[in-house]
């Protein structure tokens, strides 16, 4: 999977636009000051594919990429409080369609502030995941804000976390830096090769059930 060969398909900005899935889809998902367009930007080694702002909340569709087989999904933020009450309803529709759309998700990058726990509106988004037996992985952004120390610190905080027992790795990640880059590169390509694995020998299995 070669992410600099990635292109931007579509934004959708209220549920009733989202197509259909028809593609394994790596998704990225965290509150709206978490640093995620700035993650997309150094994953696809792009400057300007996510567009960062200095205000938070900016990020207000769900926005489609593509590399070859596989579509990258960077849903809107959330925990901006200077929504208004129907912009806040618009985003909960919005959020509520995707996940009620059967999408073929291999892998949902969940992105928390490595510097403070996970709000409130983290761990709502965290145990929604593990009930819904989502798979995914936390990207805990901006570490390089802090000190070696901290960082031990912090790490031994998210681990004893129970909201965090689901996750299947927990990575550093600077997207100043480009600590945890690669890592998160290839935890997404193995997330989609092992769905693509596993769609493939359903089909089969299905076919050979059809058969006898």
């Amino acid at each position: 999977m070669n992410c600099n060969k990635v292109i931007f398909e579509a934004a959708y900005g209220t549920a009733k636009q989202l197509p259909p899935s028809n593609l394994p889809e790596v998704v990225f998902a965290g509150k709206s000051n978490v640093g995620k367009s700035s993650l997309l930007n150094k994953f696809f080694n792009r400057k300007n594919l996510a567009r960062v702002s200095s205000v938070p909340g900016k990020t207000t569709t769900v926005n489609f990429f593509r590399v070859e087989n596989v579509r990258f999904t960077d849903l809107p933020g959330y925990g901006y409080a200077k929504r208004s009450a129907a912009e806040i309803r618009r985003w909960s529709d919005l959020m509520e369609g995707y996940f009620a759309g059967q999408r073929q998700i291999a892998l949902l990058v969940q992105l928390l502030d490595m510097r403070h726990d996970p709000t409130a509106d983290d761990r709502t988004m965290l145990r929604f995941l593990t009930d819904a037996g989502i798979p995914f992985v936390c990207a805990l952004t901006k570490c390089d804000k802090l000190k070696k120390t901290q960082r031990e610190q912090r790490l031994a905080a998210f681990a004893a976390d129970p909201d965090l027992r689901a996750a299947q790795a927990m990575l550093e990640i600077s997207s100043e830096t480009g600590e945890g880059i690669e890592r998160l590169r290839a935890l997404a390509e193995a997330a989609v090769d092992a769905y693509v694995r596993e769609y493939a020998d359903g089909d089969e299995a299905a076919a050979t059930t059809e058969e006898t």
